[in-house]
Order: C-alpha cells, then structure tokens, then sequence
C-alpha cells in the first residue's frame, strides 16, 4: 500500500484526493492530515482514514480535537504541520494554497518524500530553488495541476529534443467575453461562478483574472525546463483539451479529458500504472473545440506573470504576493475585480529586485510586497464604490 499525506486535506484538492484515496482502499493509506483551521471537516476525515498524524494551524481547535481524539497525537500551529509534513510517506500531496504552502514543503522534502504538487504559488515565487530543492534530495516531484499534468503525462513518452512548444489552455473564465466597462462592475459573488471548474475562492478568482494561467506559464518553465518563448497560452471555452504539445516535425499532440480534478489526481496517485475510473468523456457531444489567442490588454495578468517571470529574481515572488493580498481584498469588497491587476502592476513598478535570491531573499520580497499592497489597497479602498 501507498503511503499517502495531504497538506490541505479540508479544501478542495485535498477533498477531491481522499475521494480518489477511498475508491481504492487495498492501494493507498492515509498516514498524515494537515488543515488550517476546518476543524468539522478534519474530524470526518479522521474518522474515515484513520491518519498516524494530524496537524491543524488553529490552536483552539487542536485542542478541541484532542479531547476528540484522546488517543490521537495532534499537533497545532505552522510548525505542527511542518512536524507531520515531515513525517516519511510515499508520497505528500501540497494542497496547501499560496506561500503558506513553503515551508511544509520543504519539510517533506528533505525528508526524502516524493511530491505531488498542487500548488503553483511555490514554483512562481521561488522555481529555480526549488527545483534545486528537488534535485539535491533526489525525490520525484509530480505536478498535480491538470494543465500541467497533462503536459507530464505527454512529454514522458518524448525526447525533449523533438519538443517545439508547449501549448497550455485557458477556459477564459466567468467574464472573457466582458467589456472592460462591463468587468469594473464584477462582484467577488459574480467571480465565485466559474463556469467549468469547482476550485478553491482564491483559485477561482485567479482563474477570472487569468493570472492563474500565467501562474501556469512560469510554473511549466520550471516544471519542464522549457524556455519562455517556447510556452503559449490558448483560450479554449469547451475545456477538454488541458494543454498541447507541438513537435519539431509539425505534428501537434493534445490531452483530451473530462474537466475533473480526479481525473490528474489518480493518475498521480497510481502513477506508472494506470487503472479504471468512473469519469469519461463523450467526445461526441462536442460539436466544435474552439481555440483563440488571449486579450492581454483586457485581462494583463498574463502579460505581468510573464514579464515577472522572464526578469527573474524576486520578480515572481513580488507578483504572487501582491496577488495574494489583492484577491483578498477583493474578496472582501474592498477593491474591484480589474484593480486586482493594478495594484499588481504598481508593486512590480516598485520593486527593487534581487537577481539571484535564495529563500531568505525570495521570502523578504514576499513580506515586502504583501507590506506594500496593503497600503495601496487601503488607498483604493478609501475611493472604491461597489455597485
């Protein structure tokens, strides 16, 4: 059996992998749980999967479960699951959204723990060290992401050498076909609706803005080692194509599937073999894939994550902070949706990199970037009228 921890158990990836998990009982078993603080869910879960080690970010609520699970070692705070991302598994699956998502990472790593990942926000901010992360503990790194994923899956029957470009795809979100006029007007309730995929809140306004697409870019430059003129992003509204792949003979490879997080995930999961699911595709439904360039005037997140991504340095880390703190607050009614990408771009305008950081630099650009767009939300928040 497959040893299996999940960082992030109680959201949306987490959710969809022990759903995976419990299909296949004689292959897997759950040895580590990790949440930040969905103490409800948690408790389902360990009553299901029966976990060695659980850790939960809120205090109070550790201490609920251990009077819940008397029995149970459970450890509380960052550095709990740290403690059980530490723990020696098969396999950690990082569901961990954002930058939180480090440290735990590391953790598992350096444990000599193999890595599936669904997390981008660790690649953009610091892919070169990562990377080299992964290659000094000589550990296999999947990525769980179904763009990615799908590139994975068709670049390992390949020599890179044959590879011309990556083609990754984008179902252009709730509000591509939106006026600039029209999207100044987008509440977080409207963003919330996407209208293919059920992810995460911050996810899914990423993906309305599009900046989880250029997320996507600089994280298969680093996943794939693919030079950045060689990686194009595609809307494509039917969302069965993930990403496709063009060779240097002209021939073009694409991965058609469902739209379905547990399609990425057990194949991660059972990873080399192959084994049946209950998801499937009726091609003939589909009357036409359409597939067209992206606006990058009307939703600039793809311009700003690839510039970042070409400078280097803590340029990344610089975006996918602001990011952060901008989705937040637009989830908080405090600013709009297309201010989102404004306060990004003014923090990148202030930024004085460092070239070739380590993680002490890359994780002081990302306490000052978050420090900078606080104030500048502020600003837009003291003018902003929500419709």
């Amino acid at each position: 059996m497959k040893a299996i921890t999940i960082l992030g158990s109680t959201g949306s990836i987490g959710r969809n992998v022990l759903e995976v998990i419990s299909q296949f009982p004689e292959k897997f078993k759950v040895v580590g749980l990790t949440s930040n603080r969905r103490v409800d869910i948690l408790i389902e879960q360990i009553r299901k999967f029966k976990p060695q080690f659980v850790a939960i970010g809120e205090r109070k609520e550790a201490e609920y479960l251990k009077k819940t699970f008397p029995s149970l070692k459970i450890e509380a705070g960052e550095e709990g699951i740290e403690k059980v991302a530490g723990q020696k598994a098969d396999l950690v699956v990082v569901s961990i959204v954002g930058m939180a998502g480090l440290k735990p990472t590391l953790s598992a790593i350096r444990t000599g723990n193999d890595i599936a990942l669904a997390n981008k926000e660790i690649l953009v901010a610091g892919g070169e060290v990562f990377m080299q992360e992964i290659k000094r503990a000589g550990i296999k790194l999947f990525p769980l992401d179904s763009e990615h994923c799908a590139i994975f899956q068709i670049l390992e029957r390949f020599s890179p050498k044959a590879l011309k470009k990556v083609i990754i795809t984008a179902s252009g979100g709730p509000f591509y076909n939106l006026s600039r006029e029209e999207l100044a007007t987008i509440t977080s309730k409207d963003a919330l609706k996407h209208p293919v995929w059920k992810m995460g809140r911050k996810i899914t306004i990423d993906s309305a803005t599009l900046m989880n697409k250029g997320f996507e870019v600089i994280t298969a430059h680093w996943l794939f080692g693919i030079d950045w003129n060689r990686i194009e992003v595609v809307i494509h509204p039917e969302a069965i194509v993930h990403a496709m792949v063009e060779m240097i003979d002209g021939t073009s490879l694409a991965f058609i599937s469902p739209p379905d997080m547990k399609l990425p995930i057990q194949f991660i999961l059972t990873y080399p073999e192959r084994v049946p699911s209950p998801c499937s595709l009726a091609i003939s439904e589909f009357n036409k894939l359409s597939f067209f360039p992206p606006d990058e005037k009307k939703f600039p997140a793809l311009r700003l994550s690839r510039e970042a991504g070409e400078k280097g340095g803590t340029y990344p880390a610089t975006l996918n902070a602001s990011n952060e703190v901008a989705v937040e607050a637009f989830l908080e009614g405090k600013i709009g949706f297309h201010s989102i990408w404004e306060i990004c771009d003014e923090v990148l305008s202030r930024h004085q990199p460092c070239l070739n950081p380590g993680w002490k630099e890359i994780l002081s650009a990302d306490s000052w970037a978050r420090e900078v767009t606080r104030k500048i939300v502020e600003n837009y928040a003291k003018v902003f009228s929500p419709t």
